[in-house]
C-alpha cells in the first residue's frame, strides 16, 4: 500500500483568458444538476482509484481548474464527500480561487472544512494588461478588496499567481504588482513568465498583429525583476516559477517535481503511480470531456471490489493510459527533479534505478555546479540528457 497526493480538476470557468489552454467549460451554459452529477462522478472516480492502486492514504490534496471558486456553496458537497473516504487525510489541502468569483461563503466553507492553503489567481493589477488578454474582473470590487477578504480567512496560508510578459507590462508595472501583492502578506508566490501557445486566442492575436509583444530579452528582464523583488523580501526561489517564505513550499507540487505518487481526478487530470522496486510507472490522463467523464462513472460500480476494478475500471475508459519503462522514468525524474532547488530525491532515485544521480550525469553536474540550473534549465537539461543517453547505452543491463 502506498501514500500519495491527489489532484482534482474543476473544469468550469465564467470566461476564458486569451492565453489559457487548460480545459474548462462555461459555467453559464450548465445548471445545478450538471454540477452535482459532476461532483458525484469525481467521488466515484477517487474511490475507485484508491481501490485500484491500493492507496493507504492521501497525504496532500490540490483542487485546481478551471475555477474551483465558481462552485460557491457547492464546494461543501465535494468536501463533505471527500472526508467520508477513510484514506483521505491530507496534511496540506489546497484550493485555487479567482478574485472575481471568490466569496465570503466560499471561503468560510473552505476554512471550516479543513482547507489550509488557498491559491489566488491575481496575475496582474494592471487593468490595461488584464483587458488585453480578456482577464475579466467586476468593476465594483477591486483586487485589493478580494485579497483583503481572502487574507482574513487564510492569513498564513495565502498563495498567489503573478504573470510577467503580458501585453502593456513594463518594469514599473511589475514592481507595482509585487508591491501591491506583498501588502497582503502571501507566504507563497508563483511568478510565471507568459508562454503563448499557438492555438490560443492570444496566439492568434499575436500572429494577426492585433497585439504586440515585447522582445524576448525584455520579457526575461521583467521576470528577473520580479524574482529579485521577491528575494529581497525574504522569499526563497525553490522551484523554477515558485517562491515561498521558509517552510511554506507547496508540498503537493513537490510530489510532481520529485516524481512521487499522485492521483488525478476530473477531465484533463493526470495521475502517475510508481513502482519504486522496478523503476517503472503507470500514467493516465483523462480526456478533455466532462460528459464522457461523467458517463464513465456508473453509480452501480462505486462499490466495486478491487478484483473487479483490476479487470475493468470504468473511469479509465475515458483516459489515455501508458506504461513508463525504467529509461523513460529515469529521464522524467531528472527532467522534473531539477525544476526543484534540491534536485531529485536521492533515496528514491537510488531505489528505483540502482544508481545515484551523480553516476549518470556526473559531468553535467560538475559543469553546472556553480551556475543557476533553474535559471538556465533547458541548457542544463540538454547537457544532462546528452550525457544520460551515453550512460544508459553503456549500462543497458540495468534497464532490461
Amino acid at each position: 500500500m502506498i501514500s500519495c497526493s491527489l489532484y482534482i480538476h474543476i473544469p468550469f470557468c465564467s470566461s476564458f483568458c486569451d492565453y489559457c489552454d487548460f480545459y474548462s467549460v462555461n459555467i453559464n451554459d450548465i445548471n445545478d444538476y450538471y454540477i452535482d452529477s459532476f461532483i458525484n462522478a469525481l467521488i466515484i472516480d477517487i474511490k475507485n482509484q484508491i481501490k485500484f492502486f491500493d492507496i493507504k492514504e492521501i497525504i496532500y490534496c490540490y483542487i485546481g481548474g478551471g475555477t474551483p471558486s465558481l462552485l460557491g456553496k457547492k464546494i461543501r458537497i465535494l468536501l463533505d464527500e471527500l472526508y467520508k473516504i477513510p484514506e483521505f487525510s491530507p496534511i496540506e489541502f489546497s484550493i485555487e480561487a479567482n478574485p472575481e468569483s471568490v466569496t465570503e461563503d466560499f471561503l468560510s466553507i473552505c476554512y471550516d472544512s479543513g482547507i489550509n492553503r488557498l491559491s489566488l489567481g491575481v496575475q496582474t493589477f494592471n487593468k490595461q494588461s488584464r483587458l488585453a488578454v480578456n482577464r475579466v474582473f467586476c468593476n465594483d470590487v477591486s483586487l485589493e478588496d478580494r485579497l483583503a477578504l481572502v487574507s482574513r480567512y487564510f492569513p498564513d496560508m495565502l498563495s498567489a499567481d503573478i504573470i510577467t510578459g503580458l501585453p502593456y507590462q513594463n518594469k514599473k508595472t511589475i514592481l507595482d504588482d509585487i508591491k501591491r501583492l506583498l501588502a497582503f502578506k502571501p507566504v507563497h508566490v508563483s511568478l510565471y513568465s507568459l508562454s503563448v501557445e499557438d492555438d490560443t486566442p492570444l496566439g492568434e492575436k499575436i500572429k494577426n498583429k492585433t497585439v504586440a509583444m515585447p522582445q524576448c530579452d525584455f520579457l526575461d528582464s521583467l521576470w528577473l525583476l520580479g524574482r529579485d523583488a521577491l528575494l529581497k523580501e525574504g522569499f526563497e526561489h525553490y522551484e523554477v516559477s515558485n517562491f515561498s517564505l521558509p517552510g511554506k513550499e507547496c508540498l503537493h507540487n513537490i510530489c510532481y517535481w520529485q516524481m512521487k505518487n499522485w492521483l488525478g481526478a476530473g477531465p484533463s487530470a493526470s495521475g502517475t503511480i510508481i513502482d519504486d522496486n522496478s523503476g517503472s510507472a503507470k500514467r493516465y490522463t483523462y480526456l478533455n470531456n466532462v460528459d464522457s467523464y461523467k458517463k464513465s462513472m456508473r453509480e452501480d460500480r462505486k462499490d466495486a471490489d478491487k478484483e473487479q476494478l483490476k479487470k475493468s475500471m470504468p473511469s479509465f475508459r475515458t483516459a489515455n493510459c501508458e506504461e513508463l519503462d525504467r529509461i523513460t522514468l529515469l529521464k522524467e525524474c531528472i527532467l522534473m527533479g531539477f525544476r526543484y532547488h534540491k534536485g531529485p530525491d536521492p533515496y528514491l532515485f537510488k531505489q528505483r534505478f540502482g544508481c545515484a544521480v551523480e553516476e549518470c550525469i556526473g559531468k553535467s553536474l560538475e559543469k553546472w555546479k556553480d551556475k543557476d540550473k533553474m535559471l538556465f534549465l533547458n541548457s542544463f537539461l540538454y547537457d544532462a540528457f546528452t550525457e544520460l543517453d551515453y550512460w544508459t547505452s553503456h549500462h543497458i543491463w540495468q534497464f532490461n
